[in-house]
């Protein structure tokens, strides 16, 4: 299943790394040989362009530096108590030049009021604008499946049929219903399925580098913290007496050890799995965005000293990249499994029945 399933996007990803390096060379093959030039060109800093890169940003970058290379502009939607609502587009701020309506961009990209005044900020960033992306893909995938069956009933699958079928059957067979049981895993399919495909299509979506992919959404630790503290809401309200009998006022154990030990430890234990859930999602996607970025910039690092050297050495740099974007496109089939399997394991043991067979 996995193994057929990175090889179909395999290509694509490997494609769209290439289209990705055709977008960033112009800009950063840019070398010293032109004396006119030299004053007015900043030395290359591979960490600004991996950080520029792997966080969240007000526009959507296209191509050319990102201090006034092509840019979407993307949509502010700002409130504060003294000027109310106000809506613009990031281009207002030329790539961080300039401020607008008394907001402006620091340094780092972040949003600032001039007066140095509090606001609530509802802006559509780049993060929010690829998760929407995600999810209207999504809805056009399973409407598009769903019509299928119904127009090809007792039929085998075809097309696209053929590629999410297995994928589903191996979700609610292997994961939802090996790890909550036969009685209760059939009302937890739907969102298993729903998270499932979500960090799937977003981790995929992340590995193509130009739009509308490239956004690092589950690199983003806010939106692994939303996942999670989902999962942590589901599993507080889904726990049944048997569970909640273990976690406060565990049987067969003594009172003082129950207190000062193992009470404690299963209250952190239920807060602490949601917690691990939200960290490996978010550094293992982070960490194979930096480490790809960081094989392309070598590139340019080496190209800073001179042009012969950045081409050079740019075989042996492609040849990581592709490497690391083939492993990334498995790595993001597996941690949409991974945290999907651990969500299905913690409902589980929310639900387990007790064993009265047990005899002492």
């Amino acid at each position: 299943m996995i193994t057929a399933t990175y090889r179909k996007i395999k290509g694509l990803g490997i494609v769209s790394l290439f289209l990705g390096l055709l977008f960033f060379s112009p800009n950063l093959l840019a070398t010293n040989d032109e004396p006119a030039h030299e004053e007015e060109q900043e030395k290359f800093n591979a960490g600004k362009f991996i950080i520029d890169h792997v966080t969240d940003k007000y526009d959507w970058h296209i191509a050319g530096p990102h201090d006034g290379g092509v840019a979407i502009p993307l949509p502010l939607i700002l409130h504060t108590e003294a000027q109310g609502w106000d809506i613009f587009l990031s281009s207002n701020f030329h790539h961080g030049k300039e401020a607008y309506k008394g907001y402006t961009l620091n340094h780092e990209g972040h949003l600032e009021r001039e007066d140095g005044a509090s606001f609530l900020d509802f802006s559509i960033t780049k993060t929010v604008a690829e998760i929407l992306i995600g999810c209207i893909l999504l809805l056009w995938i399973f409407i598009s499946v769903a019509k299928a069956y119904t127009r090809r009933q007792g039929m085998a699958p075809k097309g696209l049929q053929s590629f999410i079928e297995p994928i589903i059957l191996f979700v609610r067979d292997d994961v939802a219903k090996a790890s909550i049981g036969e009685k209760q895993y059939a009302r937890f399919v739907p969102f298993l399925l729903t998270i499932f495909f979500f960090i799937f299509i977003n981790n995929f979506l992340g590995l193509i580098p130009v739009f509308p992919g490239g956004a690092n959404v589950m690199g983003s630790i806010s939106v692994t913290f939303v996942l999670a503290f989902i999962v942590l809401i589901i599993t507080l309200f889904i726990g049944n007496k048997h569970y909640w009998m273990h976690i406060l006022w565990m049987p067969g154990v003594p009172a003082w050890v129950k207190i000062f030990l193992l009470t404690p430890i299963e209250i952190i234990g239920v807060f602490q799995r949601p917690f691990v859930l939200m960290i490996r999602l978010f550094a293992n996607i982070a960490a194979g965005h930096i480490v790809i970025l960081s094989f392309v910039c070598l590139i340019f690092v080496f190209g800073s000293s001179s042009a012969a050297g950045g081409w050079g050495f740019s075989p042996i740099s492609m040849a990581f990249a592709l490497f690391m974007n083939a492993m990334e496109l498995l790595v993001a089939f597996l941690q949409a499994y991974v945290f999907t399997l651990l969500t299905a394991m913690y409902f589980g043991a929310c639900v387990e029945e007790p064993h009265h067979a047990e005899h002492h």
